[in-house]
């Protein structure tokens, strides 16, 4: 298993070999220890199934662009071994909350929580993880935006003409440090290029039904600007160490 906490630091990273699953529970274990203590308790049994998609996970969306999509049928943990692999990685989740009046251009909307994002990411160069599941998707034109979020990262629309000035304008002393001419046309392609190297999804979808394969052939950035993480059947010996930690007292 390779993953870039080989060392046991979360901070400090190193990608390299780790040769035991029991260092790897260790590290993983202290990880969810110290999530539980600043976020709402998670209480997860990582067996050996589970800390493989962690690392997978965290190999994902370590990288520059980097989106995972994760796909196995519901209650398999894919939410919470990706909010787990966000805080393993230094990011912040972001979830959005679906409400009856949660349309795309609505206050709070789908454009305002990607704009909030692209903000924190572009300009506060802050690492996100946007944590997004297929009950989420009230309507279909949703994935309008997330498949011109995953192919390139420029939305078109989302930002108003006098909002992109003041990106632009927010980068420019960054772009003059990176040696690039401060034309506006750089200073946007320089934001959204920050956005990507820290902005980040984890898709979660159930193969369920019709609607995964219907996605993907509308929207193919679903598909070919992630890397698919597969949730199969979790074996006996899973299903066992669960069943001891619930009943071990």
């Amino acid at each position: 298993i390779y993953c870039h906490f080989a060392e046991g630091d979360l901070t400090d990273k190193l990608y390299d070999e780790i040769t035991s699953f029991e260092t790897l529970g260790n590290i993983l274990n202290n990880a969810l220890k110290e999530y539980n203590e600043i976020n709402a308790v998670m209480d997860l049994v990582l067996f050996i199934d589970a800390m493989k998609h962690i690392c997978r996970v965290t190999r994902v969306i370590n990288n520059s662009g980097g989106h995972a999509l994760l796909v196995g049928v519901g209650g398999m943990g894919k939410q919470s071994l990706s909010r787990l692999s966000s805080f393993v990685c230094g990011y912040t989740t972001v979830q959005i909350q679906i409400s009856q009046a949660y349309t795309i251009n609505s206050s709070p909307g789908l454009k305002e929580d990607i704009r909030t994002m692209y903000t924190k990411a572009g300009l506060k160069d802050e690492g996100i993880c946007f944590l997004f599941t297929d009950a989420q998707i009230a309507d279909e034109k949703f994935l309008v935006y997330l498949n011109d979020l995953l192919s390139s990262g420029d939305i078109p629309g989302l930002f108003l003409a006098d909002e992109r000035e003041n990106v632009i304008n927010s980068v420019r002393s960054r772009v003059k440090a990176a040696g690039i001419p401060e034309t506006p046309d750089n200073c946007w392609r320089f934001f959204i290029q920050t956005v990507q190297q820290n902005l980040h999804m984890c898709l979660c979808f159930s193969p369920v039904g019709e609607d995964m394969s219907r996605r993907a052939r509308r929207f193919p950035a679903l598909i070919n600007c992630t890397s698919i993480d597969w949730f199969q059947d979790w074996p006996q010996s899973a299903l066992l160490s669960v069943t001891q930690k619930f009943l071990s007292n």
